[in-house]
């Protein structure tokens, strides 16, 4: 086995010790112990060293495509999923990407702790390739502009409710007097890894189970 398999095995064995009991929502470094952030930290970095496709946006857009699952990130705006208010609880959080367009949407399944509600939030952006003469060099990193925030109920008790689905509609955030960006540092057929212009570290996994009602961008 080759060093970057092993690293892929390790860092994979390593994200699914610390999903151990969970519903597939991401996990943050918030709820780990500094040795596991650590070692997942350095995992991390000797994959991206690795890295087969060293310039994505060139020579591996068809890899980009599709659905993500998020594992694992260290970003603020995910840290905050974990306090929802009135009972509800982050499930699976999903990327998907439509390359030929340049946009895609992060869509994060929402419920409550009793099953009394269901739904989901989605972000919808659009990116391009990054041309400023910055390290890394244009073909990794990416300028992202949000554009809308969906907030959908899909069932209550059980119940499809479509006039809830959105029941709301607003422009997103972007970050003041600087644009977004994010580096992609590593990516294969099944694991892609990605850094914020904030530094911080997004891992997701190619998903074969992303909610088929719900890919519209």
């Amino acid at each position: 086995m080759n060093n970057r398999l092993f690293l892929k095995e390790k860092l994979q064995a390593k994200l699914e010790e610390i999903q151990i009991n969970r519903d597939g929502s991401p996990v943050t470094n918030l709820k780990l112990d500094k040795t596991t952030v650590t070692e997942i930290e350095q995992l991390t970095t000797e994959l991206e060293s690795f890295n087969p496709h060293p310039s994505p946006l060139l020579y591996a857009t068809s890899l980009l495509e599709g659905a993500w699952q998020l594992q694992y990130s260290t970003a603020r705006e995910i840290r905050s999923l974990a306090s929802l208010p009135l009972g509800l609880k982050v499930g699976k959080v999903y990327q998907v990407i439509d390359t030929a367009n340049k946009l895609f949407f992060n869509l994060a399944k929402v419920k409550h702790s009793f099953g009394l509600v269901s739904g989901y939030v989605k972000v919808t952006a659009s990116f391009e390739p990054a041309t400023e003469d910055l390290s890394p060099p244009p073909n990794k990193r990416i300028n992202v502009y949000f554009d809308k925030r969906y907030l959908s109920i899909e069932k209550i008790i059980g119940i499809d409710t479509p006039q809830f689905n959105p029941f709301k509609v607003s422009s997103a955030n972007n970050p003041t007097g600087r644009v977004a960006t994010l580096d992609i540092t590593y990516l294969d057929e099944t694991l892609r890894i990605g850094r914020g212009g904030d530094g911080s570290l997004f891992i997701l996994t190619k998903s074969n189970d992303f909610p088929d009602n719900a890919n519209s961008i």
